[in-house]
């Protein structure tokens, strides 16, 4: 009993560190007054300030797109990466794996500053770099998200599916997707939140005139920042939160709980 207790208390503990901080800013974004020490009562102004400011709204869009395409880029060639990745030799498996996790363990200021080097030699910074250095960082998430499922699976089904008439590509949309479209998923969904979240690669690999929310916030930390920021993050949030519960909770999700029961 006592046990429980303990572990009940650290529990609550940890959630608290994790979820307080997200609380006082939701609660800041009502704030009508700009202090942060002080409560001047609710209002909703910081939200409609922050749909009528260019500059928050063009970093907000430029946030979205780019953590848009490049999940998307990366989850295209993270897959394929995977999958000949899961088709090469136990050594060679081991060896690629290993390159993978490179990136993962590296930090990503050394990352930035390589990448930022890599582009000056060749080209200018711009959007595109920017767009570039997140997906080749992306990519490894992908991969490790869907090597997993790989291996859950049994190539024995695919290869008796080409064995029977199938085409390469038939087979793979009938008996490899199913198996591997959760990791796909969560690595999509991963590397959309690493993109959203970046700011060390972001900074170094973007041109002049180009801002993120991550960048934008960096530069205004100077003069303080402003209430709206506090809104857009609770937006933000909020997404995530409903993205988050729909695919734990939602009619796939639901249908995968169905599969394993049976």
């Amino acid at each position: 009993m006592v046990r429980k207790t303990i572990e009940r208390i650290y529990l609550s503990l940890i959630f608290l560190f994790l979820y307080l901080p997200i609380a006082v800013l939701i609660i800041l974004s009502f704030n009508n007054s700009k202090t942060r020490v002080q409560w001047g009562g609710f209002t909703l102004k910081w939200y409609r300030s922050l749909f009528s400011d260019s500059s928050i709204m063009s970093a907000f869009w430029t946030t979205l797109f780019l953590a848009l395409v490049s999940a998307l880029i990366a989850t295209l060639l993270g897959t394929v990466a995977a999958l000949g990745i899961d088709a090469m030799k136990k050594r060679s498996q081991t060896l690629m794996i290993g390159a993978t996790n490179i990136p993962l363990l590296n930090a990503d200021i050394v990352t930035g500053i390589s990448m930022m080097l890599l582009f000056v030699r060749f080209t200018r910074l711009g959007m595109n770099t920017v767009l570039i250095a997140h997906i080749t960082f992306n990519i490894p998430y992908v991969i490790l998200n869907v090597l997993p499922k790989l291996k859950q699976g049994s190539r024995t089904t695919y290869e008796a599916a080409l064995d029977l008439g199938a085409t390469p590509l038939y087979a793979f949309f009938k008996i490899t997707w199913p198996q591997i479209r959760p990791g796909v998923l969560s690595g999509f969904l991963m590397a959309m939140t690493m993109s959203l979240d970046d700011f060390s690669v972001t900074y170094f690999t973007k041109g002049a005139g180009i801002h993120t929310l991550s960048t934008m916030i960096y530069t205004e930390m100077r003069k303080g920042v402003r209430p709206e920021m506090y809104a857009l993050s609770t937006i933000l949030f909020l997404l995530a939160l409903v993205l988050l519960l729909f695919m734990n909770f939602g009619p796939s999700a639901r249908k995968e709980k169905e599969g394993d029961s049976l």
